[in-house]
């Protein structure tokens, strides 16, 4: 199993004080002879749907030594993790979480904008010291 991000149970709180139960840490998803380990699998009573909304989070910090590396390598993570969820868990929507502070240099430059126009990534992003939910996006 991976090692956690240094934020992990920062944004697992976060979560929690925003509404959502954690049902795994970390979901584990099997496909074929891969095994793939998301960080974090939750989910949300809807009272006016009277239905559930199934999520799973995968925590990135952008900690490394270029933002653009750390967008790469966490778009290639997502992608392949999507794809997986769509045969294993097709009910649950991806996110990846990262901190406020990465929103404005890597999320509203161009190629941030389009990862989120164009429906590739779905960003999550938190304040880890008050951990707290900031924005959904999509």
């Amino acid at each position: 199993m991976p090692a956690r991000d240094s934020v992990h149970n920062n944004v697992r709180r976060a979560l929690e004080r925003d509404g959502w139960t954690i049902t795994h840490d970390p979901l584990r998803i099997h496909l074929g002879v891969r095994k793939f380990f998301v960080d974090l699998g939750a989910e949300r009573l809807l009272g006016a749907e009277k239905g559930e909304r199934k999520i799973a989070v995968e925590v990135k910090t952008f900690g490394g030594a270029s933002e653009m590396r750390d967008l790469e390598a966490a778009v290639g993570q997502f992608v392949v993790y999507e794809q997986a969820m769509q045969i294993k868990e097709p009910d649950r929507t991806l996110y990846l979480a990262v901190p406020e502070s990465v929103w404005v240099p890597v999320f509203l430059d161009d190629i941030g904008r389009i990862l989120i126009d164009r429906h590739v990534l779905k960003v999550v992003t938190f304040d880890a010291y008050k951990e707290e939910i900031v924005r959904w996006t999509p």
